[in-house]
């Protein structure tokens, strides 16, 4: 589904006008789907998530760095980065005694990157 901006007011009453309802239902997404990104964007709002999603769109960091730079403990940030992989929105690797988070893939980054610029215009 690609959302644009609106072609047209509607404000009818539909039930007259079966077409436009049929074409604003076919437009619906089903009730799994906003459950799923509803969860999404409970993720995505939680502020030290996201200031852990903001370190991570141009670094592969380990959990250690992570520590560092946000000023939080080592619990706290595995709490964090547990939620974000359990939504797909980080993957890690293991390299002997540490594990390196990123960005699952570039919808993440890009959703992330969307968002700022969206903030930072209005």
């Amino acid at each position: 589904m690609i959302v644009s901006q609106p072609t047209q007011a509607i404000c009818h009453d539909v039930e007259t006008h079966p077409q436009q309802l049929e074409g604003l239902q076919s437009e619906l997404i089903n009730v799994p789907t906003a459950n799923r990104l509803g969860e999404l964007f409970k993720a995505l709002g939680d502020p030290t998530r996201l200031r852990i999603i903001s370190l991570l769109l141009e670094n592969e960091l380990c959990v250690h760095t992570l520590e560092v730079a946000l000023g939080m403990s080592q619990s706290a940030i595995s709490h964090q980065l547990r939620v974000l992989r359990q939504m797909n929105l980080v993957r890690f690797r293991k390299e002997g005694r540490h594990v390196y988070y990123t960005l699952d893939d570039d919808h993440v980054h890009e959703l992330v990157k969307q968002g700022l610029l969206h903030v930072e215009h209005g």
